[in-house]
C-alpha cells in the first residue's frame, strides 16, 4: 500500500474557507475519484517562519500503479480547482510514502459482529477503513443470495429469497462500536446496516442496498 501526502501552507486571511472548502468539497470529490481508500486531514502542528497555517491531507492507496493513474486521470482537474479557488493563497508539496509494515493494537472493546460478503475482506480496504487488518471467521447466512442488481452497477448486494436452500457465505469480523461506524461511512447511503442471524447462531449486523 502507498500513501500519498499533500502537505500545504496556507495564508492566514484565507484558512477558514480553505479548511471548509477541504472538508466539504476537495477531500470528497478525491476520494470520488475511486483510486483511494482513505484520506487523513491532519494540522500540522509547527510555527512556520514563512507564517500561515500548515495542513497534511494522507490519502491512502492500494498501489503505484492507481496512483499513477490518478495523476493521469485526476490530478490535473483537481490541481486546477484549487488554484481557481486560492490562488496566491497557499504553497503545497506532494510526498509518496510506501508502506513497509504495520502493527496494531488489538482493541479488547470490540463487540460488534459484522458479516461480510464484499470487498471488506480485502486487506488493502480493512486499512484504509480501520487502520487494521481484521482477523475473522467463516459463517453463512440462509434464505438470502447475491442479487443480480449490483449498486452503482458495481458494488454487490444481497436479496431476501426466503429459500432454504439459498446461502450466503462470508466472512464475520469483530469490531468495536467506532470502527463500526467507520464501515457504516465507507459503505455510504447507498447501503444500510440491519441484523441478522447467520448459520452459527450468532446475531451480526450485514449491509444491503437501501
Amino acid at each position: 500500500m502507498y500513501i500519498y501526502n499533500v502537505t500545504t501552507n496556507v495564508e492566514e486571511t484565507a484558512h477558514h474557507a480553505w479548511v471548509k472548502w477541504m472538508k466539504e468539497i476537495h477531500i470528497p470529490e478525491v476520494l470520488s475519484t475511486g483510486k483511494f481508500l482513505s484520506a487523513k486531514f491532519t494540522k500540522v502542528l509547527v510555527e512556520e517562519d514563512m507564517g500561515g497555517v500548515t495542513y497534511s491531507v494522507q490519502y491512502s492507496v492500494p498501489d503505484k500503479a492507481t496512483l499513477e493513474r490518478y495523476y493521469e486521470e485526476d490530478a490535473p482537474r483537481l490541481i486546477e480547482s484549487v488554484q481557481r479557488n486560492f490562488a496566491g493563497k497557499l504553497v503545497s508539496f506532494k510526498t509518496e510514502l510506501e508502506v513497509v509494515d504495520e502493527y496494531f493494537v488489538q482493541l479488547a472493546t470490540a463487540t460488534h459482529y459484522l458479516f461480510t460478503y464484499g470487498t471488506l475482506q480485502e486487506k488493502e480496504v480493512q486499512l484504509g477503513v480501520f487502520s487494521r487488518p481484521l482477523v475473522g471467521f467463516k459463517d453463512e447466512l440462509s434464505h438470502y443470495r447475491i442479487s443480480d442488481i449490483k449498486v452503482a452497477d458495481l458494488y454487490p448486494t444481497l436479496q431476501h429469497t426466503g429459500k432454504e436452500g439459498d446461502k450466503i457465505s462470508g466472512q464475520v469480523y469483530t469490531l468495536s462500536h467506532q470502527e463500526l461506524q467507520k464501515a457504516d461511512a465507507y459503505e455510504g447511503d447507498a447501503y444500510e446496516r440491519i441484523q441478522i442471524q447467520l448459520g452459527s447462531g450468532k446475531k451480526a449486523w450485514v449491509y444491503i442496498a437501501k
